[in-house]
C-alpha cells in the first residue's frame, strides 16, 4: 500500500543546497567552457575519486537537520512528520559521494532522485513535495512556473554560523507576492503607497488570494497540528516579516486566520531594515521575493529569492528597477 503522505511535509532539496559541492561544481564550469564533453567526463572521473571524501554542510543543512528532528515526535503507526528527498543532476554513479555524505552525518533521508544533468524539478509531483530548495534558477524558475509547489533559489551568506538549538525550527517569510498572490504588490508599484494603503484599509477584510508559498504555510500548519505540545509551545517557529505597516496590517492578520493558520510572530516594518529582525528571530531560512531584501538578509541568515512567475508583471517591473 503507497505511503500516505498528505498529512506530511515533503522537502525537496538539491544536492548543491544541502552540501557544499563548491569545487566539484568550479571544476566542471571551468572544463565546460572549453570542451563540454570533457567536462563531463572529468567532472565524473573527480566524483568518484572522491566519493568516500566527507562533504561539508551546505547552506539547506541546518534547516534540514532541523526539520528532519521533529520526528522524534512521530507518533507509532503514523507516517513521518517530516520527509526530505535528494534531488541531484548527478547520475547514480557520480551521485554516490552525496549518499555517503547522508550517511556519515546521520541524515535519516530515504528518498533520492539522481537525473544526469536533466532537471530535477520535472519529478517534484511525483515524490509529493511541498517546498523545493535549490541553488539553480532555472530549476526554481520551472517550478514557480508550474506551480507544482514552492520553490525558492538559496544564497549563503558569508561565514554563517547556525546558532539554533537542533530542537526548534524558525521559519520567517515575506507577505506579498511570497505567502499572498501579488494583486496587492501591483497596486503598490503601478499606483504608490497611498493608493496600496487605501486599497488594504477597504478590503481589510476581505482574505487575500494565496501566492505560492500559501499551501507550504498551511503544510506546516498541519505539521505543528501533528505534535504533542499546543501550538503557541511548538518548536515549530514561524514569523512574518513584511514591509508592510498600518493600516495595512490588520489585512494580513485577518487573512492568517481565515486560512486558519497560526503564525507566532508578525513584524511589520514600514521601511525598517528586514535584516536586523531577522537576526534577531534567528531564523534558519527567510523566503522573499525582493531583490533590494535578499541583499541584506542574506548577509545575516539563510535567505530564499522565490521568483516571479515568467508571466508575472512584476517581472517586467523588477527588470526596470
Amino acid at each position: 500500500m503507497p505511503l500516505d503522505l498528505k498529512n506530511t511535509l515533503v522537502i525537496g532539496i538539491s544536492a548543491t543546497a544541502l552540501f557544499d559541492l563548491g569545487e566539484s561544481d568550479r571544476l566542471f564550469r571551468e572544463e565546460y567552457k572549453t570542451d563540454p564533453n570533457h567536462a563531463i567526463e572529468k567532472y565524473r572521473e573527480y566524483m568518484l575519486q572522491n566519493e568516500e571524501k566527507p562533504l561539508d554542510e551546505g547552506i539547506g543543512f541546518p534547516l534540514i537537520k532541523a526539520l528532519l528532528n521533529l520526528n522524534r515526535f512521530q507518533k507509532k503507526g503514523e507516517p513521518p512528520l517530516v520527509e526530505v528527498v535528494i534531488m541531484s543532476r548527478n547520475s547514480p554513479e557520480t551521485g554516490i559521494r552525496v549518499l555517503n555524505a547522508i550517511r556519515k552525518l546521520g541524515l535519516n533521508i530515504t528518498r533520492s532522485a539522481f537525473t544526469a544533468g536533466e532537471s530535477s524539478a520535472d519529478y517534484l509531483e511525483a515524490f509529493s513535495v511541498d517546498l523545493f530548495l535549490t541553488t539553480n534558477e532555472a530549476d526554481a524558475q520551472k517550478v514557480i512556473d508550474s506551480r507544482v509547489c514552492a520553490s525558492a533559489v538559496l544564497s549563503t551568506p558569508p561565514e554563517y554560523k547556525c546558532e539554533i538549538p537542533d530542537d526548534q525550527v524558525r521559519i520567517a517569510f515575506d507577505g506579498d507576492a511570497v505567502l499572498f498572490d501579488e494583486s496587492s504588490e501591483l497596486v503598490y508599484k503601478q499606483r504608490g503607497i497611498e493608493a496600496f494603503h487605501e486599497n488594504e484599509s477597504i478590503a481589510e477584510d476581505v482574505p487575500m488570494n494565496e501566492g505560492p508559498f500559501a499551501n507550504f504555510l498551511k503544510k506546516l500548519s498541519k505539521l505543528q497540528e501533528r505534535l504533542p505540545m499546543k501550538v503557541e509551545f511548538s518548536p515549530v517557529r514561524i514569523a512574518i516579516v513584511t514591509a508592510r505597516n498600518s493600516p495595512s496590517d490588520l489585512r494580513v492578520i485577518k487573512t492568517l486566520r481565515h486560512w486558519g493558520v497560526y503564525v507566532d510572530e508578525a513584524f511589520f516594518l514600514g521601511g525598517i531594515e528586514k535584516s536586523n529582525i531577522l537576526k534577531a528571530f534567528k531564523a534558519h531560512i527567510f523566503f522573499d521575493d525582493q531583490e533590494v531584501h535578499l541583499q541584506s538578509s542574506s548577509l545575516v541568515v539563510p535567505s530564499g529569492k522565490v521568483l516571479y512567475p515568467s508571466s508575472s508583471p512584476l517581472n517586467t517591473k523588477a527588470k526596470e528597477a
